[in-house]
């Protein structure tokens, strides 16, 4: 019987989506629950898995092709792979037996962040047991094989380089040769969106600078016993910025709000997008409802983001929505930088490394860790002076971290 692949249901945010990577081809055999196919939307990569056991007949849709929202993808013959004939079944020990080695060579059934990761530190997946579903080697199972192989003795020769990945190719000093790559969608898709926000909105940035003394000292003195009270959660930076930003956004909810047509959205709650890298560009998950998490609820699911990004399993519904983002340049040596409105969000907070400066405080010159803060916002619903005053609240708040717990 021949059941239809179709691509998934893609949300409403979601218009169409490119064939990735097919893992089987015509004639493979395929288990139920086994990954056949990768559909890359312009936030996630969705999976497509065999619904049952059978072999792969027909594709309809080839890597590269765009798919709608339940497209046909290809075909499946189910129950094909058990209707082999008796003979064949009966000389299965004799070849199995006569080219053991044929049979190790399969290739392992990979995810596209766990190939990718393989691929960059020199792994052959098949030398690595799979924990998945169906034997499938997750992006764990590679990590867990990448600190084994760090912590192994080295041996004599030296090991072979990773190939480079295909999005920043190497090239030998001397060489004139190119390489073109066609860009994944989420990539082509954050280019879309920031040259949109750049001929759209009246986009305008406001700087300051943030004494990060007390919340550093309030960190060393607390940290260990946060985390153990957390259970493992760390305390970091982020939390603190998180909560003064949720604060600042209640008193001007101007900043908080989007422009819809010729209408102001004002939204009654705060969802806070926090910028996160990943091998595929740049995401932003939301912390949804953050005025009502503490601050060890944000660094948790701030981390899980993080550990999320990193092992490609963002879902869609997590990276849509967002009343407000946060975006962390520091983490990377930024010292200064104007961040680029998501829209239809009104503004973006963005942070920056932290430097040790001499300052003058009560008339002498002390050294502090100061970080420079910059605000973008959109100035047809922004004012100057709500802007700059948006950005003053978060710098006194941090200052003084205590105005947090006490609210005001």
């Amino acid at each position: 019987m021949a059941i239809e692949i179709k691509a998934p249901t893609f949300p409403e945010s979601v218009a169409d989506g490119t064939v990735a990577t097919w893992h089987k081809k015509p004639g493979d055999a395929v288990k139920r629950d086994e990954l056949i196919v990768d559909i890359e939307t312009d936030k996630v990569v969705m999976e497509v898995l065999a619904e049952t056991d059978g072999v792969l007949a027909e594709i309809v849709k080839n890597e590269g092709d765009t798919v709608l929202s339940g497209e046909l993808l290809g075909k499946l013959n189910a129950g094909a792979a058990a209707a082999a004939p008796a003979a064949a079944a009966a000389a299965a020990p004799v070849a199995q037996a006569a080219a053991p080695a044929a049979a190790a060579a399969d290739d392992a059934i990979l995810s596209p962040a766990a190939r990718k990761l393989a691929e960059e530190n020199g792994i052959d997946p098949n030398s690595i047991a799979g924990t998945g579903k169906g034997g499938r080697v997750t992006k764990e199972d590679v990590v867990a094989a990448v600190e084994a192989k760090k912590s192994a003795p080295a041996a004599a020769p030296a090991a072979k380089p990773a190939a480079p990945a295909a999005e920043a190719p190497v090239f030998a000093a001397g060489d004139r040769v190119e390489k073109r790559v066609p860009m994944t969608r989420l990539r082509a898709k954050v280019a879309e969106r920031l040259v949109e926000a750049q001929s759209t909105m009246a986009m305008l940035t406001t700087f300051n600078e943030v004494d990060m003394t007390e919340v550093m000292a309030l960190r060393s003195k607390y940290k260990d016993l946060f985390e153990k009270t957390h259970n493992g959660v760390r305390l970091g930076f982020m939390s603190f910025f998180v909560k003064a930003s949720v604060e600042a956004l209640k008193r001007f909810p101007a900043v908080n709000a989007s422009i819809d047509g010729n209408d102001i959205v004002y939204h009654g709650y705060q969802d806070i997008g926090v910028a996160v890298s990943s091998d595929r560009g740049l995401v932003v998950p939301v912390l949804r409802n953050a005025e009502l998490m503490s601050l060890a609820e944000v660094e948790n699911g701030i981390a899980t983001f993080g550990k999320k990004a990193r092992e490609g399993k963002l879902s869609i519904d997590e990276m849509t929505g967002g009343t407000f983002t946060i975006t962390n340049g520091g983490t990377f040596g930024s010292m200064m930088s104007t961040p680029i409105v998501n829209p239809p969000q009104a503004a973006i907070l963005g942070m920056h490394n932290i430097i040790q400066r001499p300052m003058a405080i009560n008339g002498q010159v002390v050294i502090r860790p100061m970080m420079y803060l910059a605000l973008s916002y959109d100035h047809r619903l922004i004012d100057g002076k709500e802007a700059v005053s948006f950005l003053v609240t978060i710098k006194n708040l941090l200052e003084d971290p205590a105005r947090l717990l006490l609210d005001i």
